[in-house]
């Protein structure tokens, strides 16, 4: 008699248990339907991130518990108090590449890897190291190139406002602005006693983001060679490399010399593309998501050309460039030469939020066809040759060490070719 009391008892708890369960999960599905407006946007950030994010511990905190204090703590009530959640939410990840992008700067970011836009023409960088504004290389003929502004030197403050506490976006917009306007940086060269502070003022230009300038070489009196700089991965990189490449075949050229120097990278599906412009085989890089899981980019069909290839590469070579010279160097396609690259072995992927805002994710991490782990150690080349920064107009040049190094490999290469 008491074992069936007992049963009873135990299977009215399981009844009651399973009750309030149902009656706990309905609640919660309603409630999500009285979502305000604001905290979609938050929730759907909150989303991407939760799915997205290389980094499964989310920095050491639990992701959903994040969610919660945000949604408990925080007044969404508008939609500035919902960006500066969101804000605050990614920065709990302490990583510079993972941002929020206000509609005006989803716009531009979008620019950036296909038109023009006017400002200093600065390539940036939050060092994650020092937390400082740094700078990854000045866009050729920029403004800031041509005030000497250098790969590595620290942005301390913009028209006096201190950078500590701005985003890379924010960084970005107050450098940006109407042609022919006056902007100050306040730069440092150099650290500890050796550090340089100076205020540098720019006036603010046309900045061209995809420029490819190619010329044909012909002054070593022996075999005529083809010059190709990138300056930035957009989305008709690919295309505008293979122009050139043709038109320098059909004026002789009998090698090439791809100048990567101080290209801060872009797309990394356009770093894929030029890759495989010079390879007929072999793995372009390979990608690993926060699962472990890999996956590999490959050469597709024939190379453009089997004419031998030299990479000029500097410190201010980043990202895609590193792709690029990785892939060559790894395939034994080209002989790289110059200095150790920038080191961003990082990728990010962008989504939209429902007010045309967005979100900059690091998704994945890539290495080179051999394996090698880039970020923050860089792509080593095979010619190590130091040079401080000169401008465009002395690239390729006499004065252009590193350029010289790069022709004196190429000639080395043409005549075993010829024989």
């Amino acid at each position: 008699m008491n074992r069936k009391r007992n049963f009873w008892q135990q299977l009215l708890i399981l009844i009651c248990v399973i009750s309030f369960s149902w009656l706990n999960w309905t609640g919660n599905a309603n409630a999500a339907t009285y979502y305000s407006e604001e905290e979609k946007i938050f929730l759907q950030a909150w989303r991407i991130v939760n799915r997205s994010y290389l980094d499964e511990t989310f920095n050491d905190q639990n992701w959903w518990f994040v969610r919660q204090r945000f949604l408990d703590q925080k007044d969404l009530s508008n939609r500035e108090a919902t960006y500066q959640a969101i804000e605050e939410m990614l920065a709990s990840l302490d990583d510079p590449f993972t941002r929020f992008l206000r509609p005006e700067q989803y716009r531009s970011l979008q620019v950036n890897t296909s038109g023009e836009l006017s400002g200093v023409g600065l390539q940036i960088n939050i060092n994650s190291e020092t937390n400082q504004l740094e700078v990854v290389s000045p866009i050729d003929g920029s403004p800031a190139e041509q005030a000497g502004i250098k790969p590595r030197d620290r942005v301390i403050a913009i028209d006096g406002v201190k950078t500590d506490n701005l985003t890379l976006d924010e960084a970005a917009s107050r450098m940006r602005g109407k042609v022919g306007t006056p902007v100050t940086l306040t730069i440092q060269s150099g650290e500890g006693k050796n550090a340089q502070i100076r205020d540098v003022e720019i006036v603010r230009d046309q900045i061209s983001l995809n420029p490819v300038y190619s010329k044909l070489d012909d002054s070593t009196g022996e075999v005529p060679l083809g010059y190709l700089r990138l300056s930035q991965f957009s989305a008709n990189a690919s295309e505008e490399i293979t122009k050139a490449v043709k038109e320098l075949e059909q004026q002789g050229a009998q090698g090439f010399i791809l100048d990567l120097r101080n290209n801060p990278g872009g797309l990394l599906e356009a770093g894929i593309e030029v890759a495989r412009l010079w390879l007929d085989s072999g793995t372009v890089v390979h990608t690993v998501n926060r699962q472990g899981m890999m996956g590999s980019y490959g050469a597709k069909s024939s190379a453009i050309t089997e004419a031998p290839l030299v990479v000029l590469v500097n410190q201010g070579s980043a990202s895609a460039s590193e792709i690029l010279a990785g892939a060559l160097q790894d395939n034994h396609r080209a002989v790289v030469v110059g200095e150790t690259t920038f080191g961003k072995g990082l990728i990010q992927s962008l989504f939209e939020l429902p007010d045309d805002s967005g979100i900059a994710v690091t998704v994945a991490k890539y290495e080179t066809p051999s394996h090698r782990d880039i970020n923050e150690a860089g792509i080593k080349p095979d010619y190590q040759i130091s040079q401080s920064l000169i401008p465009f107009s002395e690239m390729a040049t006499e004065q252009d060490k590193q350029y010289q190094q790069a022709v004196k490999q190429l000639m080395q290469k043409t005549k075993v070719a010829q024989h």
